[in-house]
């Protein structure tokens, strides 16, 4: 029996990808986690065969939490499931240590499939998104700046910024500044679409 945690930010989607893999004779759910931290506590206590993971999840996104388990040797293996078909968002997942990536749009049969190939020690890409991704230009944002970014593109004032981060709100106009310099845009606003557009936040 294949054991997995499903990390999804969004109830429905959570609940019918859940019911769905239910079906699978093979496959049993063994968590659901509605976002990053929960998903990463989740896999550290209940050391499921994969992670079935979003990308976008408040706390941590999906390729935060497969980094981290990398970081941690964890047995776990973890399948990216997302609407985001960029190609920046598929070499920093692959960059973290992902072992699949799959888009939403997937048929049924095709995502169990997939979750028994990761769990078997395979690797899973969609073949589309992956010949565009090996002509896609490299990632130029370092963590620290991509967080920043992130946190600016939400809305966030460099001082609101600062504090989450504990930084000075100096520092956070620098590590701007330079992002924006990376990504050849004017404002913070514009390198935050950039970015988005690319798939590097």
């Amino acid at each position: 029996m294949i054991r997995i945690v499903i990390a999804e930010d969004q109830a429905m989607v959570l609940g019918a990808l859940a019911s769905l893999l239910a079906l699978e004779p093979d496959i049993a759910v063994v968590g659901r986690a509605p976002d990053g931290v929960k998903a990463l506590d989740m896999v550290r206590s209940l050391g499921p065969h994969v992670l079935l993971s979003d990308i976008e999840m408040p706390g941590l996104t999906g390729i935060e939490v497969a980094a981290q388990l990398a970081q941690q040797r964890s047995a776990t293996r973890v399948l990216i499931v997302t609407t985001f078909g960029r190609a920046g968002y598929l070499r920093r997942a692959i960059d973290a240590g992902v072992s699949g990536y799959l888009l939403k749009d997937s048929p049924a049969d095709r995502l169990a499939d997939a979750i028994r190939r990761v769990a078997a020690g395979g690797r899973v890409i969609d073949p589309e998104l992956a010949a565009t991704a090996a002509f896609a230009p490299s990632d130029p944002l370092s963590d620290r700046e991509r967080a920043i970014l992130r946190l600016a593109h939400d809305g966030r004032s460099n001082k609101e910024i600062g504090r989450s981060l504990a930084l000075s709100p100096g520092t956070v106009r620098n590590y701007l500044s330079e992002a924006a310099a990376k990504l050849g845009a004017s404002n913070r606003i514009e390198a935050g679409r950039i970015a988005r557009d690319s798939g590097w936040l």
